[in-house]
């Protein structure tokens, strides 16, 4: 199967349909360069921010503007890494999981609106899940699939291959795919918004 094409017009149209029905915020931009702007426009000035290991947030150019200074937020995740101290750098990396905002991608997206997240750690999952009031997923529009079933399927037979590799090749050892969320909707009584951001471009794994 490939995992790389883009979604067509109809596709994305059922997929954004789906994803409002289950309590998310579907947003469609063209280009990387929207994505970030689009982001830009989301956070308020003053807002607590972090984020998971992304490629996309890499390749839209949200990682590099982090280290520039060069926004209004208030980053978490870099103080956590600026920190020397065990004990602080714990008691950071704690109030890091309550941030205003969490960015990262997911690894697929069904056409019935089922988010997929593959983790090795589960570091990023308490934000997504419960901690953090605001989600903020950017994700090419290649990572939709069909149903729930070929979104696990991309993961265990595309992502994690390619993500396994990628950490054997900067000298981590390997990957490991230990856990995975399947994120069917988000109640409104529990007072979060999680915005995706779909990009007609291809991002990540």
């Amino acid at each position: 199967m490939d995992y790389t094409t883009l979604a067509t017009p109809e596709v994305l149209a059922t997929t954004i349909e789906a994803l409002k029905a289950r309590n998310f915020n579907p947003i469609t931009v063209a280009n990387s360069a929207e994505a970030l702007e689009k982001i830009k426009e989301l956070i308020p000035a003053g807002a607590s921010i972090t984020s998971g290991s992304s490629q996309t947030l890499e390749q839209i150019g949200y990682i590099e503007l982090l280290k520039s200074g060069a926004h209004p937020w208030k980053n978490l995740k870099d103080a956590v890494v600026a920190e020397s101290d065990p004990a602080k750098q714990a008691q950071l990396r704690n109030a890091s999981l309550f941030a205003d905002y969490y960015l990262g991608s997911v690894h697929a997206v069904s056409q019935t609106g089922e988010l997929v997240i593959a983790s090795g750690s589960g570091s990023q999952l308490p934000p997504i899940t419960f901690t953090s009031k605001n989600i903020i997923f950017v994700v090419g529009t290649q990572k939709i699939a069909p149903t729930l079933d070929s979104t696990i399927a991309r993961v265990r037979d595309y992502v994690y291959p390619l993500e396994d590799a990628r950490m054997k090749s900067v000298g981590m050892g390997g990957s490991v795919l230990s856990k995975l969320l399947i994120f069917e909707t988000e109640p409104a009584i529990m007072g979060k918004m999680v915005h995706v951001i779909l990009v007609n471009e291809v991002l990540g794994f």
